[in-house]
């Protein structure tokens, strides 16, 4: 059989640097795999449609697709808005949802470049505070992954690694800031937990004023690519199943 199309699904935003990195992204992940189909579908503001691109799959005779939410955490979009989505898509094609981007090694090795893009080097982690700011969720499963990934990366040398998120909970970037400089932090370290630019990440950034470092978001990131390889492979396999391949 053929290999499923990857679709990726975005959440979409009226900041057109959003969706100039998510096409960032599937371009990296189409040069990591030449010949697999990849699409991109937005949720909201962005064209083309999570709709729109599965009509038009349908339309070319397209039958297995691999739908992978461009998310870190699995909340309320990968529970609740993308399921019912794929749940409109036409009859004739056999989906499979693939699981949220994070948690991930991979995704922690990007932090970590784009940290050094910043400036530190591997020897400034022992004297560094690292702030993991997050978007945020009101999904207390969501929040527990972000303080989870911030325990395990401590763990890896950095002075200190406290969570942080931009909306929805507690606390916001600027005061995970000024807890890593009254611990005694040497330099402190802003590491947006994010894939791509937006309001969000933009308030990240304003909270992270009183840093000395602040990475960029995850964008196009060679690991980011490949953990959404990871994640296709994972889902096709219940595709290949379906089909007796």
């Amino acid at each position: 059989m053929r290999r499923p199309v990857l679709l990726v699904v975005a959440h979409g935003s009226r900041d057109p640097r959003h969706a100039a990195t998510v096409h960032a992204l599937v371009r990296r992940v189409r040069s990591l795999r030449p010949g697999l189909r990849v699409e991109t579908g937005f949720l909201d503001f962005n064209v083309p449609s999570v709709k729109g691109v599965l009509e038009s799959l349908d339309a070319e005779g397209v039958r297995d697709v691999v739908a992978l939410p461009l998310l870190l955490t699995r909340a309320f979009h990968a529970k609740a808005d993308i399921p019912a989505v794929l749940a409109q898509a036409p009859p004739r094609l056999r989906i499979s949802q693939a699981a949220v981007l994070g948690p991930s090694p991979l995704l922690t090795s990007a932090l970590e470049r784009r940290l050094y893009e910043a400036g530190l080097t591997p020897a400034d982690k022992p004297s560094t505070g690292v702030v993991l700011a997050s978007a945020g969720s009101s999904d207390p499963e969501a929040i527990a992954v972000i303080a989870e990934i911030a325990r395990e990366w401590r763990h890896t040398g950095w002075c200190a690694v406290r969570p942080a998120f931009a909306s929805a909970s507690l606390p916001r970037t600027e005061q995970a800031v000024r807890e890593l400089r009254a611990l005694g932090c040497a330099r402190v370290a802003v590491a947006p937990y994010v894939l791509a630019p937006g309001f969000l990440p933009d308030r990240i950034a304003r909270g992270a004023a009183e840093a000395d470092v602040l990475a960029d978001v995850l964008g196009p990131a060679p690991e980011v690519a490949r953990v959404l390889l990871e994640r296709y492979d994972e889902a096709r396999v219940p595709l290949l199943a379906a089909v007796g391949a």
